[in-house]
């Protein structure tokens, strides 16, 4: 959070010792603290801020690091946060209060990341260039309207001193305080001459000093890689302060080739959903109860580029919910089987769950509309089968009935399975609500298990699913 805090100053202070303020930062470090300032704030409020978790993190859920959106797939944070700390790093939006799980309204892991090349290694936040760009293996669920403005080259009287701007985290309240709640505060930029009480030298060419002698207000631990916003841009990132966050705090500057740079990364690199290939899901929605499983199948189509390897994964997923491919790595123009697997925990409603394949040409997604408990449409067809599993020879043909109830108009029934070299056939193939078809399923000619996921489409375009379980001996 954006640590409010007041020290007992001695007349002649002593150099204070600097740390970067991430979770790495132990009570008892520097001087005992008191949160007499800061603000709450919210997400809504703040709609590019984002939590940066972290395994082995010490804040509520592994949170290390603040961050802001700047892009579908970017995120501006501190180079430190990304390579001073190991434990596999992801982010998490739209929770106002960390210490309560299940707020969230979104998680991504973090597909790569770019820190400013003269970042060189742990600990190099003392010499500056404490900035980094990262692409998230999902898009990020904030509207272009509302990613966080960077500045450049071109705003360096953003950070002249007298200026004010708000800084803005999770981190904690005093250095022995707790961390998780959002935060913001109000801090004037210094001249960086007046800020060289550390044992570390403040280099204005690549920090910005804000905040007070006295540490009244500053930033703390799990602040850092937060925005500090000058006039509506992000003029610097929150690098380090003093190990007790009690002094002054010092912000990686972007109104520099820093702050180029970093536009250049968000801007440069190819739309990751800009792969030269397609995918889909068929079907692309259904129903589930808690605890059971459902199916679907992933088609891809190779592009003008010619057939590439894929890597599949899922974002999205409802708590208690896993997502099974079969295979999850498969060349364009081949399919897979995917298997959503939920829990007893798995909260009810429905739940969009983001497919991506990634490609040497790029990345593509498609949505799955998973409905726990519920119709995924309501008003829609409800699809029963009888019996809903059976067994045969390789190569044997199965039936079960299906029924249809409620919907609209003339109801088209189709099915699929991964495995399967012929589809399903329905006698007939269109019913209407109330009305039963007859499936025959051509089994496969290698033995194993198979599902296969029965659609039904009305005529006002709505849908519902059923699923039929087979062997083959």
């Amino acid at each position: 959070m954006v640590s409010a805090v007041s020290a007992e100053a001695d007349p002649v202070q002593k150099k204070a010792i600097a740390a970067t303020p991430t979770d790495q930062l132990k009570p008892g470090d520097g001087p005992t603290t008191k949160v007499v300032n800061g603000t709450r704030t919210t997400v809504k409020e703040n709609p590019s801020v984002i939590a940066g978790i972290r395994a082995g993190g010490g804040g509520p859920q592994g949170q290390s690091c603040t961050a802001s959106v700047v892009g579908k797939r970017k995120i501006i944070t501190a180079a430190h946060c990304m390579i001073d700390v190991g434990g596999a790093k992801s982010y998490i939006y739209g929770d106002d209060d960390l210490n309560t799980a299940g707020d969230e309204t979104f998680k991504t892991k973090v597909a790569s990341y770019k820190a400013h090349p003269k970042y060189t290694g742990p600990n190099s936040w003392q010499q500056g260039y404490d900035v980094a760009v990262i692409t998230t293996e999902d898009d990020l669920p904030v509207p272009q309207s509302q990613w966080a403005k960077v500045a450049g080259s071109g705003d360096s009287a953003l950070t002249q001193p007298g200026k004010s701007g708000v800084a803005l985290g999770y981190g904690k309240t005093s250095s022995g305080g707790s961390s998780g709640v959002l935060y913001k505060a109000t801090l004037p930029v210094n001249d960086a001459n007046d800020c060289q009480v550390f044992n570390v030298r403040v280099n204005p060419d690549v920090m910005v000093c804000i905040g007070y002698n006295d540490g009244r207000v500053a930033t703390c631990s799990g602040d850092s890689g937060g925005p500090y916003t000058v006039d509506g841009v992000i003029v610097g990132v929150v690098s380090w302060g003093a190990s007790g966050c009690d002094r002054y705090s010092i912000m990686a500057r972007l109104t520099n080739e820093m702050g180029d740079w970093a536009k250049k990364e968000i801007g440069g690199d190819p739309d990751p959903g800009d792969g030269k290939f397609t995918v889909g899901l068929t079907p692309n929605s259904g129903k589930v109860d808690p605890g059971k499983y459902i199916s679907t199948t992933l088609t891809s189509q190779a592009g003008d580029q010619g057939p590439e390897d894929l890597q599949l994964s899922a974002g999205g997923l409802p708590a208690g919910t896993k997502a099974v491919f079969q295979p999850d790595a498969i060349r364009s123009g081949d399919s897979a089987k995917l298997t959503f697997e939920t829990s007893g925990t798995t909260p009810e409603g429905s739940h969009k769950i983001t497919i991506t394949a990634k490609g040497a040409s790029g990345a593509k997604t498609a949505d799955y509309t998973l409905a726990v408990g519920e119709d995924p449409q309501p008003g829609g067809p409800k699809v029963t089968v009888s019996p809903t599993s059976g067994e045969t020879g390789t190569g044997g043909v199965l039936k079960t009935k299906v029924t249809v109830t409620d919907g609209s108009g003339s109801i088209k029934l189709s099915g699929s399975a991964p495995g399967l070299t012929m589809n399903p056939m329905f006698f007939p193939q269109t019913v209407r609500s109330g009305g039963a078809s007859e499936m025959s399923v051509f089994a496969p000619f290698n033995p194993g298990s198979y599902t296969v996921t029965i659609t039904a489409t009305d005529g006002a375009g709505k849908s519902g699913t059923g699923t039929y379980t087979f062997t083959v001996r």
